[in-house]
């Protein structure tokens, strides 16, 4: 096996810059989901809290902010807009009336499992360069890098 080198590149090309390829990567894989996801009225920033939401029983928005690692701010302005379309229902907890519980309509799962098949289809075109072993690699090494 061979050294690999840590040392940042001193190349001019940005495709040799590990930000700018997980960044692009990122911008990449966005598009092609919000693409598949546009038709059902959401986005993939969306699809994230229905995730969140469709996997717990009803849960404080907080929870779910911190579940997705967005500030308090940006979860409220999520929900707001998901609630105005009629996926998601807020009301206030009765064991704490500061917090507010979020949880999905019948709409929202509806909305939720249409979106996980056009979510995993664009996934799918997204990581189809791949073989299986090495889609579950690059996986297993994202992991890696984000819980160190």
């Amino acid at each position: 096996m061979g050294v690999v080198s840590t040392e940042p590149s001193t190349s001019a090309d940005p495709h040799e810059v590990l930000g700018y390829l997980l960044k692009h990567a990122t911008l990449k894989l966005t598009a092609l989901t919000d693409a598949a996801l546009g038709p059902l009225g959401i986005d993939s920033k969306d699809f994230g809290a229905l995730r969140v939401l469709a996997h717990r029983e009803p849960t404080s928005q907080l929870q779910v902010a911190q579940t997705l690692g967005i500030d308090r701010t940006t979860m409220v302005a999520l929900l707001d807009v998901l609630e105005r379309k009629g996926i998601v229902t807020r009301r206030p907890d009765p064991a704490d009336r500061r917090r507010n519980v979020v949880e999905l309509t019948e709409q929202g799962m509806r909305t939720y499992d249409a979106a996980r098949v056009a979510y995993g289809k664009a996934e799918s075109a997204f990581l189809a360069a791949l073989s299986p072993n090495a889609t579950s690699q690059f996986r297993r090494t994202l992991r890696t890098l984000l819980e160190n």
